[in-house]
């Protein structure tokens, strides 16, 4: 069995592209141990000595913060539906144009999957998601020095990655088989050849 984790932020369509692979790959039988672990991209562009995103009131949190809050409660709370919902929030900013801060945008995408929207926001209004996304950051930043989604981590080793297409379980793969390669630190195309 392979255990990993990998790190999301629903603004993001390189960690959409990864994380639909996992979920694929999961879906497919693929023998994975794997924590989906939340990753701010709005806090990391906090300005130095401005308060952090989840110490700022919820209308000021950034683009982000509140479709991890509903992300996260639907991991914790309701895990049988978490692979639906973690594919809805993504299609609901990358397909949809939907703006993650409207409440009304994420009830949709939860609500589509079958889920009780009102039973999420609940949740959410206990203010234990932002804990959670707040000690998981922090968490990742300060032990792997994570820096951006998607990040996977295998053991000790934390790699930072673009997967180009969506989806594709091989390519994945692939990727999973290199992450303890750290003779290889970094390696960037100068082009996308499209």
């Amino acid at each position: 069995m392979l255990r990993f984790i990998v790190t999301y932020d629903y603004l993001c369509p390189f960690a959409r592209n990864a994380n639909e692979a996992v979920l694929s790959g999961l879906e497919g039988g693929k023998d994975w141990e794997v924590g989906f672990r939340p990753f701010s991209l709005n806090q990391v562009h906090v300005h130095e000595g401005d308060p952090a995103v989840w110490d700022r009131p919820p209308g000021d949190q950034g683009s982000g913060v509140l479709a991890l809050q509903w992300g996260l409660a639907v991991r914790d709370e309701f895990p049988e539906a978490f692979g639906a919902v973690h594919r809805a929030l993504f299609a609901a900013r990358h397909d949809n144009g939907g703006d993650l801060r409207d409440p009304e945008v994420l009830e949709t995408a939860v609500g589509g999957c079958g889920l009780d929207s009102a039973a999420v926001a609940e949740v959410v209004a206990t203010g234990k998601p932002l804990d959670t996304l707040r000690n998981e950051h922090t968490y990742l930043t300060e032990r792997w020095r994570v820096f951006g989604v998607p990040t996977f981590i295998i053991d000790d080793d934390a790699v930072f990655v673009r997967l180009m297409e969506r989806d594709q379980v091989d390519e994945l793969e692939r990727m999973l088989g290199l992450v303890s390669w750290t003779g290889l630190n970094e390696f960037k195309r100068t082009t996308i050849p499209r």
